[in-house]
């Protein structure tokens, strides 16, 4: 297991002083590779790319066999809550590489919570992004039965989320979930054990305070996206998009609002052409929608290079999201693109996206609402091309590379400020 009371010696930044040299990134890779993979990944090329030394120790889900008997399940239960493998691999590779920073991403449910008190116990500054709501809710998303839910936010034990078998449709699943975030709420973990928490937005943060976690210890640092050509597109490349498709880009499932997205292009023959790009379950759907109504296209999966040539003819995205969203990839490679974006007033969205000036915004789940919307864009090209210069021009102002190593590195120095305060109290 290793010596939990590694000395070691650690580097301390003050504000505005070089940053740490060193950082070992923890992470759980999801068995479908989505939005946190690649932040962990575009993280870590970032760092080194700017002389940092980095190491990873890196955990693959697609290792947890798809049947297993009950021996191995209730194995798997325990490491959920508590992996004494994983911190003593914590604690051996701090040891070795004597990082300044231990940067936490997904935990669950391969490396548990007790990787944080393993770094923490080493001297290291700990740093733990919120990808999701996973701290506060069991399922990760604050999303059931089709709408936001919040019953389990703030809650000691989160009950509900046992009863309606919010993690996988499981209640014993969600059951093993529940414990470990009522285990290490009892225990003090995410007080104890964190020097700062990463939130992607102003409302996961807000969500975070809700449901326990120190405000004090709560950065914002938004995501960011390597845009390469889309970068450098200019106003003059949108001329001729007024008479291009509408855009829909995403998971094909109810809570990304694809329904409302069919439904409100359905029997209004008045309706743009839509683009519809992505897989997943309502995949049929789309497809039927397709054959009944000529303005709809399914594309199917896309690589990045086909999304964004799309995005750059397209007049604008539309995101019908039904679920309190951290802060989608999509919408700032739309803005990279410079394309304005319609989506729905909810969660983050109406932080990123500004109504009538990198965008629209409509009631999240309001079909009527939505045509509303989408007709304004239609009949206004000129001021939706202004909003995508504008929304070109929060890219390159918020969501670039160089903007996200200034956060990420200015959250670092917050982290090992606050350990050192921590230290000395």
């Amino acid at each position: 297991m290793g010596d939990p009371g590694v000395t070691t010696t650690r580097t301390t930044v003050a504000p505005g002083r070089p940053v740490p040299v060193s950082v070992l990134i923890v992470h759980d890779r999801y068995r479908q590779a989505g939005g946190e993979d690649a932040v962990v990944a575009n993280e870590t090329a970032l760092l080194r790319g700017h002389g940092h030394r980095v190491s990873e120790l890196i955990v693959d889900n697609d290792a947890i066999p798809d049947r297993s008997g009950p021996l191995a399940k209730a194995r798997l239960a325990a490491n959920t809550v508590w992996s004494f493998s994983a911190a003593s691999a914590v604690r051996h590779r701090i040891e070795r590489e004597r990082p300044d920073v231990v940067h936490v991403h997904n935990v669950l449910p391969l490396l548990s919570p007790a990787v944080l008190a393993a770094a923490r116990a080493s001297g290291a500054a700990v740093v733990q992004t919120v990808h999701n709501y996973r701290l506060v809710c069991p399922a990760g998303t604050l999303f059931r039965d089709g709408r936001p839910c919040d019953d389990c936010v703030g809650l000691a034990i989160p009950l509900p989320a046992i009863a309606h078998a919010c993690y996988r449709s499981s209640r014993a699943q969600s059951a093993v979930v529940a414990t470990m975030l009522a285990a290490h709420r009892a225990r003090g973990t995410w007080v104890g054990d964190v020097d700062a928490y990463l939130a992607v937005s102003g409302f996961v943060r807000d969500v975070l305070i809700a449901g326990g976690l120190p405000a004090d210890r709560i950065v914002v640092k938004a995501n960011f996206v390597d845009a390469g050509e889309g970068a450098v597109v200019t106003s003059a490349t949108g001329t001729g998009r007024r008479d291009a498709p509408f855009l829909f880009v995403g998971r094909l499932t109810a809570d990304k609002g694809v329904d409302l997205l069919l439904d409100a292009w359905a029997g209004a023959p008045d309706m743009p052409r839509l683009e519809v790009v992505g897989d997943g379950p309502l995949a049929g759907e789309v497809v039927g929608s397709e054959a009944s109504n000529g303005r709809v296209v399914a594309v199917g999966r896309l690589d990045r290079d086909g999304v964004r040539a799309r995005m750059l003819a397209a007049p604008a995205l539309v995101f019908p999201s039904r679920w309190y969203e951290g802060q989608p990839m999509t919408i700032i490679e739309a803005f990279a693109a410079g394309l304005p974006v319609i989506a729905a007033s909810i969660g983050s969205l109406p932080e990123l996206v500004e109504e009538g000036e990198t965008g629209l915004l409509f009631e999240s789940g309001d079909r009527t609402d939505l045509r509303r919307a989408v007709a304004w864009a239609v009949g206004h090209p000129a001021e939706m091309r202004r909003m995508g210069e504008r929304a070109l021009g929060a890219y390159r102002e918020r969501f670039t590379p160089e903007a996200g190593y200034a956060a990420l590195t200015a959250a670092y120095r917050t982290a090992i400020a606050s350990r050192d305060e921590r230290r000395a109290s």
